[in-house]
């Protein structure tokens, strides 16, 4: 299956939408006619199928378009990959870094599709958990690598404008596989996802 990016709108799934946004802003005391809003049910339409594309994505077939065989078994870590994402229990956005590293056993990527299979898992409606452990197992099981490590940190909406508000809280989670488990190649990851170099 060939990857092919494109940014398209589904017409009856954006009529749908567009009926029931229009009825929302309505039911929050707000006029949906009034100047202001008369395009926002096409916009928040639009914006939401763009929002979660992932789910008309294949992490597999992006990996395999860009996979070549390489005899090298050293660490191969991209980190910094911007994650943009929506929490599935209030459809509020989350966002933050996401750190990746595996090690090739005969097979490696490209470096801009692990940025890509970020997007295809955080472009769906989530939780952080999930996304972590779905992003370590397409390339597990796409490349199969000696090992495969995800870090991800973000900042949720859902706790920073509602509930308990705290602003500065930040989450992260970790999935390991392989010859990340052993601790010391999980602290040679670690360490090379926090530091800076110049």
């Amino acid at each position: 299956m060939a990857y092919k990016k494109t940014e398209q709108y589904d017409e009856k799934i954006t009529s749908g939408l567009m009926r029931s946004y229009k009825e929302s802003i309505g039911l929050l005391g707000e006029d949906p006619e009034r100047e202001g809003l008369l395009r926002t049910p096409e916009r928040m339409a639009r914006a939401m199928q763009y929002m979660t594309q992932g789910y008309g994505l294949n992490a597999h077939a992006i990996i395999n378009s860009a996979k070549f065989h390489e005899p090298v078994s050293e660490m191969i870590v991209v980190k910094d990959i911007e994650v943009y994402s929506m929490c599935e229990h209030h459809m509020l956005p989350f966002f933050g870094k996401a750190h990746i590293a595996y090690i090739p056993n005969g097979w490696i990527t490209g470096l801009s599709k692990m940025a890509r299979v970020v997007d295809v898992y955080a472009r769906r409606l989530q939780v952080q958990e999930r996304l972590t452990v779905e992003i370590m197992n397409a390339i597990k099981e796409t490349l199969d690598p000696l090992g495969v490590a995800v870090v991800i940190e973000a900042k949720h909406l859902c706790m920073m404008m509602r509930g308990v508000q705290k602003q500065n809280s930040v989450t992260t989670t970790s999935a390991f596989d392989g010859e990340f488990q052993k601790n010391s190649t999980r602290s040679e990851f670690l360490k090379l996802i926090t530091a800076r170099l110049s």
